[in-house]
């Protein structure tokens, strides 16, 4: 599928831009592969999972025409909910998906044609979630931001170790290790101990989980690409992590752990794994994703890896703030004593209702 923007509102002399399905478009696959601003986050796996588990609509904005080689794209998700209306991200669950265009010229015109689109499809908002966005960005504002941290894997592997935190991550690898803690790792057939950690965490953090078609179709999609790690304690899982990777970067997305065995240090010890096997296998990044300003231990936990800490920035047009005000704060709460008393059973029920609704 192919249609041409119309273009009202736009006012401007502008390239042609069009939308195709990347779902369908078999040159979307050959333009994340080869791009060198393509992401994890812009592959058809991703994208797949999306649409499978939570229905939404997929697009990309190109300016390419039908019968040549896709060489440039901005990827969308329309998320139609009646709880919080209808917008355009770019691209939900993603901590960020970098527009892939040759320069700010050409990401200008992709931006004006997305502003004069937004009120005849009747979007709320529309949403970047770039690692980075120089240069003009039209009407488009700050909304959110994060910090962002990744780990140089191209020093060497001693040195690697040597920038981790002596007593907060070195020491308790060193536990790990002297507690017999072992490794593990696979993909599918690990699922559903890392589905049980997640439970267990999410619901000591008061949020829902994803639910478990999420991961299921994360893996199925990405195949050798899509890793479950597991640290055990006379095997039973206490701690998990699950990555991602494309070409030379190596996505940490998710972990999980049981509280009882934090002592143990499961987490780092899950985490040293990961850096000597990504650099092993020739990855040049560790992406250890974003995190929340205010969550200040996870910004120290990653911290304490060597990591080198940017922000990451989210814009919108028009510009929708999150404000963080009393009454929303009781929300927040209110809604985290609901989580924290649900069933496990109950979980992956509760978690599809409410991600399809949040993206």
């Amino acid at each position: 599928m192919i249609l041409s923007f119309s273009g009202s509102g736009c006012g401007c002399d502008t390239m042609d831009l069009r939308i195709i399905d990347p779902l369908t478009d078999p040159r979307w696959a050959a333009l994340t592969a080869t791009h060198p601003k393509a992401s994890v986050f812009h592959q058809k796996a991703w994208l797949e999972a999306l649409a499978r588990t939570y229905r939404y609509k997929l697009l990309a904005v190109t300016s390419t025409p039908l019968d040549e080689p896709l060489r440039d794209g901005i990827a969308l998700c329309e998320v139609a909910s009646w709880i919080t209306g209808t917008r355009a991200v770019s691209l939900p669950f993603s901590d960020h998906c970098q527009p892939l265009v040759s320069d700010d010229v050409q990401l200008s015109d992709f931006l004006q044609r997305l502003i004069s689109e937004s009120a005849p499809r009747h979007w709320k908002y529309v949403e970047l979630r770039p690692r980075w966005l120089d240069g003009s960005k039209q009407q488009f504002s700050a909304s959110q931001s994060f910090c962002f941290h990744k780990l140089d894997l191209t020093q060497p592997i001693d040195r690697l170790f040597q920038n981790l935190h002596r007593d907060s991550i070195q020491r308790k690898i060193h536990r790990a290790e002297r507690e017999g803690v072992r490794y593990e790792t696979g993909s599918s057939e690990l699922l559903d101990d890392f589905y049980g950690l997640l439970l267990m965490t999410r619901k000591r953090h008061r949020v829902p989980a994803q639910p478990r078609a999420w991961f299921q179709n994360l893996l199925q999609g990405f195949g050798e690409n899509a890793q479950i790690r597991i640290a055990r304690k006379d095997e039973i899982p206490i701690a998990a992590i699950f990555t991602l990777r494309h070409r030379s970067s190596v996505v940490y997305k998710y972990g999980c752990s049981d509280e009882k065995w934090h002592n143990l240090g499961g987490m780092p010890f899950l985490f040293w794994k990961l850096i000597e096997e990504s650099k092993a296998s020739g990855a040049e990044e560790l992406d250890f994703g974003r995190s929340d300003l205010d969550n200040e231990g996870l910004v120290m936990f990653k911290d304490r890896f060597g990591t080198e800490r940017t922000s990451l920035t989210y814009f919108r047009y028009p510009c929708v703030k999150e404000t963080r005000t009393a009454a929303s704060a009781w929300t927040r709460r209110s809604a985290g004593r609901l989580f924290s008393i649900v069933p496990n059973a109950l979980m992956p029920a509760v978690g599809r209702i409410v991600y399809r609704h949040i993206g």
